[in-house]
């Protein structure tokens, strides 16, 4: 089992997550195979997902050698507890609910809470998440992390929603310790065709841009 020094690290490095919501538990494998092939370390299957829990119980069986399998859009405590139990490492919420972080500290697993303010940036933060996940990020952009960084600069923020090969560099650049990354590495093209190929393409682009964006 790993520690949750060692899910940070894989985290972080390259710094891109995968946010997957597939269209059925069928697809996580062979898609989550492509990520990996691709240079991933770090797959968030979606609570979205059909058959979530079994999708991610499969996937920690089969990768978890090589990455670290997560679940995303956890509304509750009950869920993160459930995801838990079935192997998943690190919990994802969209939405600032603390009693989610009690339950990853409580099994020293790495929480991301979502936030879109500075108030909430920093109650999450003192709720014990790891990370902020600002969402949308779109409609905000590395701008605005750089402001809300400025005073709060213990915020380790993640974008999600947004974020692309054109503007990676810059939220790299605005102090983010990863990004995640949604249909714009995992597209609605490549879940109707199941075009893994295409997906594992667009996967090493990204982590060779993340990367470089680091150095």
């Amino acid at each position: 089992m790993r520690t949750k020094e060692q899910i940070l690290a894989m985290l972080e490095n390259p710094g891109v997550i995968a946010v997957v919501r597939a269209k059925s538990a069928e697809q996580v494998l062979p898609l989550t195979q492509a990520l990996i092939d691709g240079g991933f370390r770090a797959v968030e299957v979606t609570m979205t997902t059909p058959n979530a829990l079994e999708a991610i119980r499969r996937a920690s069986a089969r990768f978890s050698p090589t990455a670290s399998i997560g679940v995303g859009t956890v509304l509750n405590a009950e869920t993160a507890r459930k995801a838990l139990d079935a192997g998943a490492e690190f919990i994802v919420s969209p939405i600032a609910r603390p009693e989610i972080a009690q339950v990853a500290g409580a099994a020293c697993r790495p929480v991301m809470l979502g936030a879109y303010t500075p108030t909430e940036a920093q109650l999450v933060f003192e709720a014990g998440a790891d990370y902020v996940k600002l969402f949308p990020a779109d409609t905000l952009g590395c701008t605005y992390i750089k402001a809300l960084r400025a005073p709060l600069p213990h915020l380790r923020i993640v974008p999600t929603g947004g974020v692309s090969l054109d503007n990676i560099f810059d939220f790299f650049a605005a102090g983010c310790p990863a990004v995640g990354l949604g249909s714009s590495l995992i597209s609605k093209e490549v879940l109707a065709k199941d075009d893994w190929t295409a997906l594992q393409k667009v996967a090493t682009q990204f982590v060779g841009a993340a990367q470089l964006a680091r150095k």
